[in-house]
């Protein structure tokens, strides 16, 4: 029985056996919300708008289309910064969040997409109409790839690992 339980304690994660480790609760937060949670819908679906937008336009030369890309992946890339300022701001204030290496593949995946955004909207404000395809259609398509990924991670450390929950309730 001895050999068992050393060999258990072997197996001891560091990392999770830090008291702070499970210390995972939003600290930017309205009402127990936490407001990255709160913000981050914003620039998924702007990323995703942007995205359809330029198949539309790819599909019927409408420059609506054009137009609506423009500002969708303007208002992606506005919204994403105050996500990313509020989810830095976690990341490096709450010792459960900076503690886990997925929440850095989500910090990195998610500042990747961002830029993306930011080189999408750049890239059309020099006439979004001649620069929607192939190159604007093309960061459309990286930026949507790009944000179901953080997405899903983001999903993952909330939903698996109960980051940036609240323990109350409230």
């Amino acid at each position: 029985m001895q050999a068992h339980e050393k060999r258990e304690n072997q197996l001891t994660d560091p990392i999770s056996s830090n008291p702070k480790f499970n210390h995972a609760e939003s600290r930017i937060a309205i009402a127990g919300h936490p407001v990255h949670a709160m913000l981050v819908s914003f620039p998924i679906a702007l990323t995703t708008c942007a995205w359809g937008a330029d198949i539309f336009y790819w599909a019927t030369g409408d420059l609506f289309w054009a137009r609506a890309a423009l500002w969708a992946s303007g208002m992606a890339f506005l919204m994403g910064l105050l996500a990313g300022l509020s989810g830095t701001v976690e990341l490096l204030v709450v010792p459960g969040i900076r503690a886990r290496a997925a929440s850095w593949t989500h910090f990195i995946i998610a500042m990747t997409l961002l830029a993306v955004l930011g080189a999408n909207w750049g890239y059309r404000l020099y006439g979004y109409e001649e620069m929607l395809l192939p190159y604007g259609l093309l960061l459309s398509s990286l930026s949507a790839a790009f944000a179901g990924f953080a997405g899903w991670h983001g999903g993952k450390l909330v939903f698996d690992y109960q980051v940036g929950t609240s323990s109350s309730g409230s």
